[in-house]
């Protein structure tokens, strides 16, 4: 659906004709209804037999997700012949703000402020969802039906009375609601910073009071109802973020899913958002599993595929290919001094709170690490600023460039720019270097494996791997840069431990379900079922995996050796 917002947002608000053409035009959603035609005894068996069985809960809450529909509804059927009651929790226009919502949908943002999405967006997120849910006779729970008019009060009352610079921090009844709200109102602007932003907290209020509205409706529903499990994207954000506080609290195990970069694979995590879990989770999951000389060709010929985005379905822009001596001449480095290369990431993504950072926001770790540089005239910096800056979704409003500017108006001359318009390639870019610093992007897999030293300041998921300079204070940090330029690059066995890595989190922890089908435009996948078998235990390992971890806490992680096949975009 987003990517039609995107493109008419004024009649996507107007006309509630143009979204339902748009729906059935794109085919966003699965229709059951035909899939479960082609063995309809098959699924009323297994439902039968699911009654009374271990409760999950789809927690999609956002009808209008239609990724999320099309993942959880078929998640929702491969449980249920799994033996598990599956139900789905679904607003229905309760919440006063959502992931849903974008300051680029709103040319007048006093609008959103007085009355929030109900009278746009809302009128049709629920709707295509409960119709997913109702082919497959899944119980639906609506936000609405868990609150009582004493909650709206409390709600609207806590969010209007909090001090501003309160909110982030606000935690009620243990629920860290304000950090999620945060969050949440800087996807609303797509920034890193509420402080220029005339409605900026307005609408930091919205999602605060949508929090705890959320907060109150899960918790009674959890209390009401039994539940074994709850499923849901993100784990950030509101509502998901506060679902998953909610469910910690109440002792409900929790799984956490998002679109891996490969295409058909998905993440999927236990107790907490993946952006979280990436960074703590046991290295026994991998560095003991050596690999083949199979493995390991397969894995350097997905990285040399990634410049290119051949096997992924997330691909922020596709580079040409350049000569890497022919761009560090057009740059004007001096090859008399070594290179640092940095990488940014987008201000603001997936904002919660990390003890371990060295900094405390990218803004503040680019503008002293410039300034140390400018120390520094031995050595070159080579700034990437990442492409979906530009190229992702939302559009940041907030270029760090711009910021940085404001800051540092002028850079020292030993100080490069490369723009994320940019079309030279993040790769090419870091061949030319002596080692990386990086914050929070997920290259740092990558760059490790080909034997680049890695410098880490934020929360990347190379962190704590034993294959980083990690940094927790900025002492950490500039002690690290004092030690630049590196003598050599990564050793052969540090190599290879980061090949065991970077296996096992583009192979194993990426799970694929070979039912879901890659198509161009939004959403970037359908539902592909040719039978309704492909669904049972055994027809899929990557599925198996899945199932079994959310009904039975087993680590999210696959053992397997897939085969890497190009894959064109369906139509």
């Amino acid at each position: 659906m987003r990517h039609g917002i995107r493109r008419f947002p004024a009649l996507w608000r107007a006309s509630r004709l143009a979204r339902r053409w748009y729906y059935a035009r794109y085919d966003a959603y699965p229709d059951w209804r035909g899939i479960l035609s082609t063995n309809r005894e098959l699924w009323e068996a297994a439902r039968a037999s699911a009654r009374g069985g271990p409760r999950v809960l789809m927690a999609t809450a956002i009808g209008s997700y239609a990724h999320a529909i099309t993942l959880e509804s078929a998640m929702a059927a491969a449980l249920t012949f799994r033996g598990a009651e599956v139900h789905a929790l679904l607003c229905d226009g309760s919440m006063t703000a959502c992931a849903e919502c974008e300051a680029s949908l709103y040319t007048d943002l006093a609008r959103f402020v007085e009355h929030g999405p109900a009278r746009d967006l809302c009128r049709d997120c629920q709707w295509p969802a409960e119709q997913v849910y109702a082919q497959l006779g899944i119980t639906v729970h609506r936000l609405g039906d868990w609150l009582r008019p004493e909650d709206r009060a409390e709600a609207r009352s806590a969010a209007s009375r909090l001090p501003v610079d309160g909110i982030e921090d606000f935690v009620f009844d243990g629920l860290a609601a304000g950090e999620h709200a945060h969050a949440g109102a800087l996807r609303f602007f797509a920034s890193g910073s509420l402080d220029e932003e005339p409605h900026g907290e307005a609408i930091l209020r919205r999602y605060l009071e949508s929090a705890l509205l959320t907060a109150f409706a899960t918790r009674r529903l959890l209390r009401a109802i039994q539940f074994s499990s709850i499923v849901l994207t993100h784990g950030i954000y509101v509502p998901w973020g506060v679902v998953g506080e909610v469910a910690r609290h109440e002792g409900v195990h929790l799984s956490t899913w998002n679109v891996a970069y490969r295409k058909r694979r998905f993440i999927f995590s236990h107790h907490d958002t993946y952006h979280h879990t990436l960074l703590t989770e046991p290295v026994e999951h991998w560095q003991d599993d050596p690999l083949s000389p199979q493995q390991e060709q397969e894995l350097m010929k997905y990285l040399e595929s990634r410049r290119e985005g051949l096997f992924d379905w997330i691909v922020f822009h596709r580079p040409a290919k350049h000569d890497p001596g022919e761009v560090s001449a057009q740059l004007g480095l001096d090859p008399k001094k070594k290179t640092i290369g940095l990488l940014t990431n987008v201000a603001w993504d997936a904002q919660l709170h990390y003890p371990a950072n060295a900094f405390p926001n990218m803004l503040e770790w680019l503008v002293q690490t410039c300034e140390y540089f400018a120390t520094r005239p031995d050595l070159q910096l080579l700034i990437r600023v990442h492409p979906a800056e530009i190229s992702g979704f939302p559009t940041s409003r907030q270029p760090i460039l711009r910021e940085l500017r404001k800051r540092l108006p002028t850079l020292s001359p030993n100080i490069f720019v490369v723009p994320p318009e940019s079309g030279v390639s993040s790769y090419t870019l870091m061949r030319l270097c002596n080692a990386a610093i990086i914050y929070g992007t997920k290259m740092g897999v990558e760059l490790t494996s080909i034997g680049l030293p890695v410098i880490v300041a934020g929360e990347a998921w190379i962190r704590n791997k034993g294959l980083t300079f990690d940094a927790s204070t900025p002492a950490d940090y500039f002690r690290i840069l004092d030690r630049l330029p590196f003598s050599t690059g990564l050793s052969e066995a540090e190599t290879h431990r980061a090949r065991r890595y970077a296996y096992h989190f583009f192979f194993n922890r990426m799970i694929p379900l070979p039912f879901i089908e890659p198509k161009a435009g939004y959403p970037i996948y359908r539902l592909k079922l040719d039978r309704l078998q492909q669904l049972l235990p055994g027809e899929s390992e990557g599925l198996d995996t899945i199932c079994t971890g959310i009904l039975g806490n087993t680590p999210f992680v696959l053992h397997g050796t897939p085969t890497l096949t190009p894959e064109p975009v369906a139509p």
